[in-house]
């Protein structure tokens, strides 16, 4: 073979890459790496001698060399599998720059993510191919999804609806009371049998596309969701397609998300396969209007007590303000749900602007004639809420009350309005069947023997009752009287009514004074706070009339206009021993005397007396003018119940039970609610129990003596108020206590600004007070109510705090000539009988109370004249004459459970 055609001779190491690189590293300005670097077995160990080719060895020693052929062997064989590394190829390396594992495997990722080639935080920002891949996903699934539930869901037959179930109410021994879920049958009746002004009006308000639209209001299921996710209220759908498939969805009522997709799935379906007249008809037959009533034909008969085809176009505008919540809407009110919110006066207040802006709307989306709308200016005459007979009497009283209970302690009971309405509950109350009886024929006793309307239309017409009887031990409330009948006169008596409490409100004083005693008028005002002198019952105060009220430091107390206040006593008469008429806390309790616990509220701050009670269980709500000295003498409004519960916690020495009418709730599942007694402290026993032994005094011996049981320790005191508008006796033996009061007020609620009628003159009597009907109503109760049992004896009280006051102070220096004896040559009357004190001499008199003017008979404050057992000066305002502080119409008095009392 010719010598040209002879390959030339391949340099050792590795062919012509081995040759390229070794270019490449001399160009560089490197050294070729020697043959031992290679990884040959050959050449990996000797002593460090030049190797062939006359090259020194880079290595140590064998080992080194070992290990740099490892190393050597090991980058090669990551660099042809860089799947068998741990590493990351890196750009420039044997994988080539922009490769990864997926591109050396020859294997693509389904999801590219983190996205292979991108480093730093490209890596972890996804692909337009990912973001979209994943919305179609996602939005394929809902469509999936909605399919799958659009074919599940049915349409609901309104006839269904009509299966909510009656409540059971049982009395305290577990026997049946009544059993009511309704008041009002629910009757479906055609569309043909509804007005039409009745659907232009809910359309009007409530959906005015209703004709044209979907049936669903995207938003208003959003919002909804978006409510519940964070925990908030559930709201109800927007549209009337919507409202009408919640109605009828009474399968399940649980306000969940997956029940508010349900409601949208079969929303969806009504709307798209159902006549919008038959979705109204249905909505119309379906939805709640107050009252019981389910469905238009049953809320014509309850408001209107007429046929729905009758209803004129007013009447249908205020039975859709209805459909928003009768609670706030119903002329009726309902205080025993919401006291303060929903009073009669609110509601119809509420209900006419809403009426008006139905129709309004009626006639600005051409479902009404301008002129026709101009008929109806005011709210359509409803009649009484009640008409059902197994709740007459005292029941539909109790039962109202057994559910005010469940619903203002809702958080606690887990009975809402709405579950109630469904019914299925088995309720127990605390009422005992025998004293309610009891206590009804009591009140009907006295009111069949002493008051005649028709004899006397002025004096014994619009006379009311009501009562109370709570447990001291549990707290429980065994019996009310609520009013004549509950079908028939709806407001409960038993609960608050406005009517002020009068004298027996001062036993609260007379707690403070023995809880936290009177301050030191020579101490800084805020040391007085501090450093006090605990009262005891025998410590002396001034019963003189007309007294002129001072600050607890001496100076006289004056109202805002700068005018004094001269405390009115009962009869307009001083009380105590003259000159000074000095008397003792325990008498004054007894013979009702203002002037003396007037000036011991002022003495101990009117601050404390509020305190006292509320610790003994009086609702804040229900008190009145708390920053005037008459505060002290029962200017407040609590309910009969509560001042039964307040007086009971003086009967257990001291604790505090608060006042409960449900001990038990089951439903098919089992137990719902059982009440548990929680104690409280209020006052410390020796306070309680030297209260009730003053309280003692005022049966045995002053104006309560009407009130004394046979074989039994009686507690109690009477009341009445300015102006002879209220009358009270509120008593307790160990195991009962119990709160009559008597008052004249309207029950036509129809009438403008009712308020309190005067009793002068009522059964026949000068005047009504305390000690009269209402101490005789609670004697004759209490003989029958604790007929049977044991005769207790209330505990003996421990002495308690200082004798303030017990120096008698220098008695008035006469003028020369006395005006007493040149008037009557007679002798000098008893204090009872006594109307004029000595006159003074022209200086100031220094007395036990301090330094007075000469009243000169001038009376600058304080102008009432008092009732026959301690009358209350009812305005804050000393010159008021007869104001009723708030009573026209103006409600806010106590209430039992978060306002109900």
């Amino acid at each position: 073979m010719s010598e040209h055609r002879r390959k030339p001779p391949q340099p050792q190491g590795g062919g012509r890459a081995a040759a390229r690189r070794g270019q490449s590293g001399a160009s560089s300005g490197r050294r070729a790496a020697p043959r031992g670097a290679t990884g040959s077995p050959s050449d990996s160990y000797g002593s460090g001698s030049p190797g062939p080719g006359g090259e020194e060895r880079p290595f140590g020693g064998r080992a080194e060399a070992r290990r740099a052929a490892q190393r050597s062997v090991g980058g090669r064989r990551r660099a042809a599998d860089p799947g068998r590394s741990g590493r990351r190829a890196v750009p420039g390396g044997p994988n080539g720059p922009g490769r990864g594992r997926a591109a050396a495997s020859g294997r693509k990722r389904l999801v590219d993510y983190p996205r292979a080639g991108r480093y730093g935080w490209r890596r972890w920002v996804p692909s337009w191919k990912l973001v979209s891949g994943l919305c179609l996903a996602f939005f394929g699934s809902l469509v999936a999804v909605a399919g799958i539930g659009y074919a599940m869901v049915t349409v609901p037959n309104v006839a269904d609806t009509a299966k909510a179930q009656n409540n059971v109410y049982y009395w305290a021994d577990g026997t049946e009371m009544v059993s009511t879920g309704g008041e009002t049958n629910r009757q479906i009746i055609n569309l043909s049998q509804i007005p039409k002004d009745m659907q232009n009006a809910v359309i009007s308000q409530e959906n005015k596309t209703f004709r044209t639209d979907s049936g669903i209001d995207p938003k208003g299921i959003a919002r909804a969701v978006f409510n519940m996710a964070r925990g908030g209220e559930t709201q109800g759908g927007s549209t009337i397609t919507q409202q009408y498939v919640k109605n009828a969805m009474l399968d399940d009522q649980s306000q969940t998300i997956t029940r508010k997709f349900k409601e949208l799935f079969v929303s969806i379906k009504v709307g798209a396969s159902v006549d919008k007249d038959k979705i109204m008809e249905g909505y119309l037959n379906s939805a709640y209007y107050g009252r019981n009533a389910y469905g238009i034909q049953a809320a014509a008969r309850a408001y209107f007590n007429k046929d729905a085809i009758d209803l004129d176009a007013g009447e249908c505008a205020f039975l859709a303000a209805t459909l928003k919540g009768a609670t706030y809407y119903d002329p009726a009110g309902a205080k025993s749900i919401d006291p303060v919110g929903a009073t009669p006066e609110a509601n119809r207040k509420r209900a006419l602007r809403q009426m008006q802006d139905t129709l309004e709307k009626m006639v600005e989306y051409g479902h009404l004639d301008a002129a026709e709308r101009a008929k109806y200016t005011k709210l359509p005459k409803v009649q009484n809420p009640r008409f059902n007979t197994a709740l007459s009497g005292q029941i539909g009283y109790l039962v109202d009350l057994a559910n005010a209970y469940l619903i203002n302690n809702s958080d606690t009971t887990g009975i809402t309005e709405r579950k109630l309405r469904e019914g299925g509950l088995s309720i127990k109350t605390t009422f005992d069947k025998n004293k309610v009886d009891e206590l009804e024929k009591a009140v009907k006793k006295v009111q069949k023997a002493n008051i005649k309307p028709k004899e006397r239309p002025d004096t014994d017409t619009h006379v009311q009752f009501g009562g109370a009887s709570v447990n001291p031990d549990t707290g429980a409330i065994e019996a009310i009287y609520g009013g004549e009948d509950a079908t028939k006169h709806f407001t409960n008596n038993a609960d608050e009514t406005g009517a002020q409490v009068g004298s027996t409100f001062k036993p609260f004083v007379l707690a403070a004074a023995m809880k936290w005693g009177v301050r030191d008028p020579d101490l800084e005002p805020t040391q007085a706070q501090d450093e006090r002198t605990v009262v005891s019952p025998k410590s002396l105060y001034s019963g003189k009339n007309k007294l002129k009220i001072k600050d607890y430091d001496g100076s006289v107390w004056q109202n805002e206009k700068g005018e004094e206040w001269l405390q009115v006593n009962d009869g307009d008469k001083s009380e105590g021993s003259p000159p000074n008429y000095q008397i003792d806390l325990r008498e004054a309790m007894q013979f009702s005397v203002n002037s003396a616990f007037v000036q011991l509220g002022m003495d101990v701050g009117l601050d404390k007396v509020k305190e006292a009670a509320l610790d003994a269980g009086v609702l804040e709500s229900s008190l009145a003018g708390t920053d005037y000295p008459s505060f002290s003498l029962g200017i407040s409004k609590p309910s009969a119940i509560r001042m039964a519960s307040s007086y009971a916690t003086f009967a257990a020495s001291g604790e505090k039970r608060d006042p409960f009418s449900v001990s038990k709730v089951t439903d098919k599942d089992g137990p719902v609610f059982e009440h548990e007694v929680k104690t409280t402290r209020a006052f410390e026993s020796k306070v309680a129990d030297n209260v009730t032994d003053v309280l003692k005094t005022v049966v045995e011996d002053g104006t309560g003596t009407n009130a004394q049981l046979q074989g039994r320790e009686v507690a109690g005191k009477t009341g009445t108020t300015d102006g002879n508008k209220s009358a009270w006796f509120v008593g307790y033996t160990p195991q009962l206590s119990t709160a009559i009061s008597m008052f004249r007020y309207p029950d036509d609620e129809t009438i403008k600004n009712r308020t309190f009628l005067e009793m002068y003159g009522t059964g026949g009597q000068k005047s009504i007070h305390g000690a009269s009907f209402p101490a005789q109503i609670w004697h004759d109760y209490m003989e029958q109510a604790l007929k049977g049992e044991k005769a207790e004896k209330f505990p003996t009280p421990e002495p308690i705090g200082e004798v303030v006051n017990d120096v008698p102070p220098p008695s008035p220096t006469p003028t020369v000539t006395e005006t007493e004896e040149e008037e009557s040559p007679t002798p000098t009357p008893t204090p009872s009988e006594s109307l004029i004190t000595p006159t003074p001499s022209v200086t100031e008199t220094c007395g036990f109370f301090g330094c007075e003017e000469p009243d000169g008979g001038t009376d600058n404050g304080g102008t009432d004249t008092g009732g026959t057992d301690g009358g209350v000066p009812v305005s804050p305002s000393p010159t008021d004459t007869g104001g009723e502080n708030g009573n026209n119409g103006n409600n806010n008095g106590g209430s039992l459970f978060g306002g109900t009392g």
